[in-house]
């Protein structure tokens, strides 16, 4: 009785004195550990915050569905990938030299980006005992440029004086491009993402001939649609079931090439959005949300009447530009993409 006594109360001091240390030294990893630049388990982040020293940050979150930037935009999901197993793999290859320390600080005093890893953790892990698991700052740390043979990286724990030459095992080139501070740098590609199970509605609209759009109401999941013609409303008594299927479905995955909104002069940008457009299609979900995109012609070089030549630039067969996300984003994109669902009315017939 008095042995299995003594084994509880050892029991609970062990306890209180790991709550004790967990919450006296709330930040002491990023204190005392000048090298711990790596998590191991990227599967526990949350969240990453990566901001520069001028006004450039972004805030990467982990959610149900994938990963979300800045509180409101799908991320790129490989492009976090790819810093995800950056940060697991990244190893430290030497101290900065007493010769290069100043200059290497004040380096990443100027140009340095801070970089902030939140991560899933217990407050009580041990012995296999894992109980109050919550949300943790476990990392803060800067990243600067790269070293002169552009095969290493220097890094800075937060509160720490020495800096380090960081490098990923395999890989020949520096890892600072890849903890960007810029939007745009993260913003997912998608144009389209909807399973045919989550599609209410879909419109296509032809600007150049009225006779060729169309409007498709899903009926139900067996297959059954209904289908009208823009030009005069009517329905049609009978179309190809198994194409409509292959157009359904082609919306599951459809991205863009490449976001133009800092590319292009804002002129421009405007000269063509006001043009006639090539397509409009809209799609409406079964929560009612819409995804509403306009599709406008791209000429291969300006675009313009070219008055060496006195004639256009000749069309591009090749990529078309495009307005998204409720007109915020112009985009350029590709035919080869996006041509499985831009057939006239009179294939589905």
């Amino acid at each position: 009785m008095k042995k299995n006594r003594s084994i509880s109360i050892i029991a609970v001091l062990l306890v209180i004195a790991a709550i004790v240390l967990l919450t006296q030294n709330h930040y002491s990893t990023l204190k005392e550990n000048e090298t711990n630049f790596s998590v191991v388990d990227t599967a526990s982040i949350t969240k990453i915050f990566i901001a520069d020293k001028n006004v450039h940050s972004v805030l990467i979150e982990r959610n149900e569905t994938g990963w979300i930037l800045n509180k409101k935009y799908p991320a790129n999901t490989q492009i976090v990938s790819t810093l995800l197993a950056t940060m697991r793999r990244i190893k430290v290859k030497s101290p900065v030299s007493m010769a290069s320390h100043n200059n290497v600080v004040k380096r990443l005093a100027t140009i340095g980006k801070k970089v902030e890893i939140y991560q899933e953790v217990y407050r009580i892990d041990m012995f296999g005992l894992k109980l109050f698991k919550h949300e943790k700052l476990t990392r803060v740390f800067y990243v600067g440029d790269s070293t002169k043979d552009n095969l290493g990286t220097y890094m800075l724990m937060q509160d720490a004086e020495q800096p380090y030459i960081v490098y990923l095992p395999g890989f020949r080139g520096f890892v600072s491009t890849r903890f960007s501070p810029l939007m745009e740098d993260w913003l997912s590609h998608e144009v389209f993402r909807k399973n045919l199970s989550a599609i209410k509605s879909l419109k296509i609209y032809f600007g150049e001939n009225d006779s060729m759009g169309f409007n498709i109401d899903v009926v139900d999941a067996m297959g059954n649609y209904k289908i009208k013609r823009l030009l005069d409303d009517s329905f049609l008594q009978s179309y190809d079931t198994l194409r409509i299927l292959n157009l359904m479905t082609s919306f599951s995955d459809l991205r863009y090439e490449t976001r133009l909104n800092n590319l292009l002069p804002p002129q421009k940008i405007d000269s063509i959005i006001n043009s006639p457009t090539l397509y409009e299609i809209t799609l409406v979900d079964n929560s009612n949300d819409t995804t509403f995109v306009k599709l406008f012609k791209r000429y291969q070089a300006t675009g313009e009447y070219n008055p060496v030549y006195n004639e256009l630039v000749p069309l591009d067969h090749d990529r078309f530009y495009g307005l998204i996300n409720d007109g915020e984003d112009f985009v350029l994109m590709q035919y080869f993409v996006f041509d499985k669902v831009l057939y006239p009315l009179g294939y589905y017939e």
